[in-house]
């Protein structure tokens, strides 16, 4: 299976990614580009077709044939009139002479106003440039701003010996048009383009984009960020071992004699833990639900490994396009087997019947809601004729997938996890009648509990989080893979240490509804990814609009309800193996 999705993601990047057998010219070759999209820098989502604005269009626009993740990252690539010869300068090539119309000027300010881009492909190689600058007014009161829009560029590209290696683009402050007012202007769109020999090899062309990142005190941020949370998960480990030592073991050697023989020999009642023995094993309410979490759960937690593995892999190099998405889609679609084995078979384990429900209720669970709401951006996403809004063929592609492989992959796996089921190993017998719960303070609520359970998990993933929302919803580049899988780890291990000291402090009050409680603490982190996805927005950002909030608040709510069920699934596992390592210590009917 693994090996499949490896295989269908090599082909998908064999389609986009630069290598050395196809990126050959000779001198005269006509070198490949493309122009992509335009869109305001601060709202890296809302992008537009390139052709939006009234720029130079050739006699027939071909647009580029995409796949499933450039369409989902957005990317829109049709041809251009610029005709580039490999070795061969050019200056001041005239790609057309026009007159704005007053419409074209008010397209053309609109855009200078809100700080628009372009984003170009020279033989693969991404290129930018603003679509013109704002300038101060002081000689017209009246006027306060003054919007020049570029009209020449100037191409700077290195090469060694018969390929492209690096792309600079300029725009000259000397050819400008003058926008501000809504008239018709004439204007002649022109470029330069000039070739230098360099000795950098092909094969290290990328590096240009990603040489800024590893430097000293970018790392260093990140190892700060290490060593933080390594000194934190280590005083945890050592108050819990204290704790172990000094108060648990003692309870477990005390209670490891026979019952009966304890209770006469010290004539007291059981109170804390050992007293809810015959409940602590009962099974939690609405059981097909609770699987079907598990489950999800676990499913996304094989994706993020799995592409934390293929990043480590070297799978998603900088700027080739579609590659992390047509990943993040395959491994997703084929992991559904996952999901379906771990939920009916837990689901089994707790005595569940309807294992057909269960199987739906957990392709639903998280798919669902992803679905309803990429259904509503995209909506918004077409009402606003943004690139962002996913074309048909992306749409069919999508329902294929769905339809053909990741249904009947999830009921592949529910009918492995329905036979090859096991009974619930419990190491105490559950009584007939239920103990009633005691009536605890406010602190030991649910609430209250969630809070404080996601505080140290979280702390271990801030430092991070800034650099990957500032990759996803902005224009950084993350590709320090090694460090953020070893923030990942630590952060599932304080997960687990946390929901297991929840758990005992629980169980200690002889509270023994403690399933769904140690499910919720352990995914609480979710929602404070979410709190930080208000502070970055209002005070780390500068989105604005309708369609970029939407898209920001929306998809960011099923990522953090995504990482809710992935680490409440590690905190319910890491509780279950405590308690029973508890419960098996002692004996007990």
């Amino acid at each position: 299976m693994l090996f499949t999705a490896l295989l269908l993601i090599c082909l998908g990047r064999q389609l986009v990614a630069s290598d050395a057998s196809n990126h050959r010219f000779g001198e005269g070759d006509i070198v490949p580009f493309y122009a992509d999209r335009v869109g305001p820098f601060s709202n890296p989502r809302e992008t537009y077709a390139y052709y939006d604005l009234p720029y130079c269009p050739p006699d027939i626009v071909k647009e580029e044939k995409l796949s499933l993740g450039e369409m989902l990252n957005g990317d829109r690539l049709v041809s251009t009139p610029y005709k580039f010869e490999f070795l061969v300068d050019k200056a001041y090539e005239v790609l057309c002479n026009t007159t704005l119309s007053k419409t074209d000027v008010s397209k053309f300010r609109n855009a200078i106003e809100k700080d628009y881009y372009m984003q170009l492909y020279f033989d693969d190689l991404p290129v930018w440039a603003f679509i013109g600058r704002m300038q101060k007014n002081y000689t017209n009161e009246g006027i306060k701003s003054i919007y020049v829009l570029s009209t020449h560029f100037d191409f700077e590209v290195f090469y060694n010996k018969d390929r492209v290696v690096e792309v600079n683009l300029r725009t000259d402050y000397d050819s400008l048009a003058y926008v501000t007012e809504d008239k018709e202007v004439d204007v002649a769109f022109t470029y330069s383009l000039s070739w230098k020999m360099t000795q950098q090899p092909f094969d290290k062309r990328m590096e240009k984009y990603v040489g800024y990142l590893i430097l000293p005190h970018h790392l260093s941020v990140h190892h700060n960020s290490i060593a933080f949370s390594s000194v934190t998960l280590v005083i945890l480990v050592i108050l819990l071992l204290t704790f172990y030592a000094l108060v648990l073991r003692k309870d477990i050697s005390k209670y490891s004699h026979d019952v009966e023989e304890t209770q006469v020999a010290e004539n007291h009642e059981e109170t804390g833990w050992k007293n809810i023995h015959g409940d602590v094993f009962r099974f939690p309410k609405h059981k097909s639900l609770f699987a079907a979490a598990l489950g999800s759960g676990t499913h996304l937690l094989v994706l993020i490994v799995s592409i934390l593995v293929l990043g480590l892999l070297g799978f998603f190099p900088p700027y080739v396009r579609g590659v992390f998405w047509n990943a993040l889609v395959i491994v997703y679609t084929i992991t559904f087997v996952i999901s379906g084995y771990s939920s009916v078979s837990f689901y089994s384990q707790l005595e569940g019947t309807n294992w057909m429900k269960n199987v739906l209720l957990t392709g639903g669970l998280f798919f669902v809601p992803l679905f309803l709401t990429f259904g509503f951006l995209n909506s918004i996403a077409n009402f606003y004729g943004t690139t962002a809004a996913l074309p048909l063929r992306g749409m069919v592609i999508l329902t294929v997938l769905c339809v053909f492989l990741a249904s009947p992959l999830l009921l592949l796996g529910g009918i492995i996890g329905k036979n090859r089921a096991s009974d619930f190993q419990a190491p105490c017998r559950t009584a007939k009648c239920p103990k009633e719960v005691p009536q605890l303070r406010w602190y030991r609520g649910v609430l209250p509990q969630m809070a404080l359970a996601g505080i140290l998990p979280f702390s271990v993933i801030y430092i991070q989080l800034y650099y990957i929302f500032a990759t996803v919803w902005g224009h950084r580049l993350y590709t320090i893979y090694g460090i953020l899988c070893v923030v990942f780890i630590l952060l599932l291990i304080m997960t687990a240490l946390v929901s297991v000291a929840l758990t005992y402090f629980q169980l200690a009050v002889e509270d023994h509804e403690w399933w769904w409680r140690s499910f919720f603490c352990g995914g609480s982190t979710g929602l404070f990814i979410y709190g930080y996805c208000i502070y970055y927005y209002f005070y780390r950002s500068d989105m604005t609009g309708f369609m970029q909030t939407s898209f920001f608040f929306g998809y960011m709510a099923c990522v953090s309800y995504g990482v809710f069920l992935v680490l409440g699934s590690v905190g319910f596992r890491a509780s279950l193996l405590f308690v029973r390592y508890l419960y098996a210590a002692i004996k007990c009917d």
